[in-house]
């Protein structure tokens, strides 16, 4: 093993390193086991994240318009016509699909 402390990663910003070079060897394995976890933790959103893209995808109705997300539902609305209907933060929003009778 050599006497000169390792160079750290390009990747790692110098005041990171330089903090990390300050701490005791039990604080850094316990970083280490934090930084694990973490990434662990993040490429699991990223996989969920992903997963979530591709099942709505499959999912997406045929007959939905532009500008109508794959979450949308169909609501009947005065009974006579159906709507798309979704949420966008606080407010729903609603596009008109079609009368609920194909005859009319």
């Amino acid at each position: 093993m050599s006497y000169s402390p390792p160079d750290p990663p390009r990747e790692v910003p110098a005041d990171i390193a330089s903090k990390l070079d300050e701490q005791s060897p039990e604080v850094l394995r316990q970083v280490a086991r934090f930084a694990e976890e973490l990434a662990e933790h993040r490429e699991r959103g990223a996989r969920l994240a992903e997963n979530e893209e591709e099942k709505e995808v499959e999912e997406r109705p045929e007959d939905l318009p532009d500008g109508v997300p794959a979450k949308a539902t169909i609501k009947e609305i005065n009974d006579n016509r159906y709507y798309w209907q979704w949420r966008e933060g606080e407010k729903v929003r609603s596009q008109y699909k079609g009368p609920v009778s194909p005859d009319e």
